[in-house]
């Protein structure tokens, strides 16, 4: 079930759009710029809290967290690999909970 979860939380990952564009105006004509969504910068993988490492443990057991990034929000965004071989992207906050997107 675990195994399906994270699957499910990757396909999912992989289909969300990381930009989004917001129109200006002004006198004379209307611009679009691209906004970044998520502006997570990398982070040393000892700075993930501890109730992150623990959710993974937990409930992705031989999981190995192989880049961390975090954004403002203090939400980390992991690059994780799993025994079997199959690797994604998950989106926590600083407790562990899984964040929507």
């Amino acid at each position: 079930m675990k195994k399906l979860f994270i699957t499910t939380v990757f396909a999912l990952g992989s289909l969300t759009a990381f930009a989004q564009e917001e129109q200006a105006a002004d006198a004379t004509e209307t611009a679009t710029e691209a906004v970044a969504q998520d502006a997570f910068a990398e982070v040393a993988l000892e700075e993930v809290p501890e109730a992150v490492t623990a959710m993974i443990e937990t409930n992705y057991p031989g999981a190995t967290i192989n880049k961390a990034s975090k954004n403002e929000a203090n939400q980390y965004k992991l690059e994780v690999s799993l025994e079997d071989g199959t690797s994604g992207a998950l989106i926590v906050d600083e407790e562990g909970n899984a964040v929507q997107q």
